[in-house]
């Protein structure tokens, strides 16, 4: 199954972001157990690298493993050996799109303006990382969709259970979820049950929105 599919039959991309290496196995356990199978650390977090590797050796049938805030070539490749599946970006970067392209890696860059849509997408990406959504909101998918819904696109910034359904609706063909998922208070205190259970949520109020 191609990395446009993927997302297009799980929807939920979970970024993990600046958690400690004790605690990347449990979450990723949690998130598993929640329903999600992708899953991308950002290169931004201390120890990615080794987190990503980490991820590969105990998930690598379970979850598809990416690295998200790739800035450059040099992160591409460091996430590649660690066995990243796919980049995240926070940007368009045509040269990161390439070497995804020419390493059958999948690739979500992100986007803001409609130049950028269309710019991602001639680069070669088939799918793209509309970003920042707390901002942006759902209208704004809805309003891009208008001319360019020959190109899927995910929702990143701010989509939460309480907003996902508008997202699924404005024509969103899955969401990326940080914060509001990966709770860090959670973590602190050992409570990946309810990572499990804010996984399972999302995912049921997508499933509400595409019936």
């Amino acid at each position: 199954m191609n990395f446009v599919d993927l997302i297009k039959e799980n929807y939920i991309v979970a970024i993990i972001r600046g958690i400690e290496k004790k605690d990347i196995i449990p979450v990723a356990e949690a998130l598993y157990k929640g329903g999600i199978k992708l899953v991308e650390v950002t290169m931004n977090t201390d120890g990615a690298v080794e987190m990503i590797s980490m991820l590969n050796k105990k998930f690598g049938k379970e979850l598809y493993i990416g690295a998200g805030t790739v800035l450059d070539v040099a992160e591409a490749e460091k996430a590649i050996a660690a066995g990243a599946k796919y980049f995240v970006t926070p940007n368009v970067d045509e040269e990161i799109i390439r070497y995804a392209l020419e390493h059958n890696i999948g690739i979500l860059p992100g986007v803001m303006t409609p130049t950028e849509v269309v710019q991602a997408y001639k680069a070669g990406a088939k799918i793209v990382k509309v970003f920042p959504t707390s901002i942006l909101g759902s209208s704004y998918i809805k309003e891009l969709q208008g001319p360019l819904s020959h190109i899927p696109m995910v929702a990143v910034g701010g989509v939460r259970p309480e907003n996902v359904i508008d997202f699924i609706k404005a024509g969103a063909v899955g969401i990326g979820v940080g914060g509001s998922l990966i709770d860090k208070a959670a973590i602190a205190s050992s409570n990946f049950e309810s990572i499990t259970k804010k996984a399972e949520l999302l995912l049921r109020k997508i499933r509400e929105a595409t019936i």
